[in-house]
């Protein structure tokens, strides 16, 4: 096996945890109304992780069904703030079935060796598939840490 597969691997092992991790933290019952940054609860971080997710498995797949991209457009902080305006009204529990949705479908192109370099947002470089993996992990690692902290500390 090369070199960069087990790399791939690895990171995707990464970002499994890191998403499994996140999924569990949101099943067990806190009151995720609470405040976690200043304009954002616990449930707007899930929205803003899924939607972010969401972004990831659409411009993996399109590369890998030779679709046209359509990356995410706008300031960093203009998407940021759509990715909790466009997902305040779903629910938790559909928040996580499109989180573990966009997951499954980014483990089904990962490996494709057929796409080089995935678009993240426009005005923003693109990323190696490794790359993508290790920047994805960790933010739902800080998020994930964030919310432990706000929530399980007070």
């Amino acid at each position: 096996m090369e070199k960069g597969q087990n790399a791939l691997e690895l990171n995707l092992k990464w970002l499994s945890i890191a998403v499994n991790e996140f999924i569990d933290f949101f099943q067990q019952g806190y009151n995720y109304k609470t405040m976690i940054y200043d304009l954002w609860n616990a449930k707007d971080v899930l929205g803003h992780i899924t939607f972010w997710h969401e972004s990831f498995a659409r411009n993996i797949s399109d590369l890998g069904l030779g679709r046209k991209l359509n990356p995410l457009k706008g300031k960093l902080s203009e998407v940021n703030s759509l990715s909790v305006e466009s997902t305040k009204d779903v629910s938790i529990k559909d928040l996580l079935k499109r989180f573990r949705k966009a997951q499954y479908t980014i483990e089904q192109y990962i490996f494709d060796k057929q796409i080089d370099l995935i678009p993240y947002k426009k005005g923003s470089r693109d990323y190696s598939r490794l790359e993508h993996l290790d920047i994805v992990t960790n933010h739902i690692f800080k998020h994930l840490k964030d919310l432990n902290k706000k929530i399980q500390n007070g």
